[in-house]
């Protein structure tokens, strides 16, 4: 079966956000969620200026490099593309592992994505992220109290 663009975008996106995520760039994640909803286990964000970016400035340690120090790893993942309403829904498995010198290399988290995408002059991006952390190992040196 051939994917679709409108599948392989969805799937670079996804990718984009751990990667994001993981090089510390709170910023570029504020980014591609400029027009979209995240919901996770706090109260939903939207948006650059809506509150993405400073929820993981506020939630989520960086270290001396600029990094959480995590490796998201997303699988799983089921696409279901639109290409004429120009619309996607995609769900997924996330594990997030990290290390530290003193925190040896562990799952920290593993849940679920929700996504919801839409095609917007031609490109594709976020609507809607929803997060549910499903199992919860030691995340005191990944997230704040």
């Amino acid at each position: 079966m051939n994917s679709t663009a409108g599948e392989t975008a969805v799937h670079h996106l996804i990718a984009r956000y751990a990667e994001l995520v993981d090089t510390g760039d709170f910023a570029g994640v504020g980014a591609l969620f400029a027009h979209a909803r995240f919901i996770g286990s706090g109260e939903p964000v939207e948006g650059r200026d809506g509150g993405v970016e400073r929820m993981l400035r506020d939630s989520v340690i960086r270290y001396e490099d600029g990094t959480p120090r995590t490796h998201h790893v997303t699988t799983n993942i089921v696409a279901e593309v639109d290409e004429e309403a120009g619309t996607a829904h995609a769900r997924s498995y996330v594990t997030v592992y990290q290390a530290l010198p003193d925190f040896p290399l562990q799952a920290v988290a593993a849940g679920r994505y929700g996504d919801r995408f839409e095609r917007h002059d031609g490109q594709w991006r976020f609507a809607e992220r929803r997060v549910r952390i499903h199992l919860v190992g030691d995340v005191s040196r990944h997230l704040r109290a």
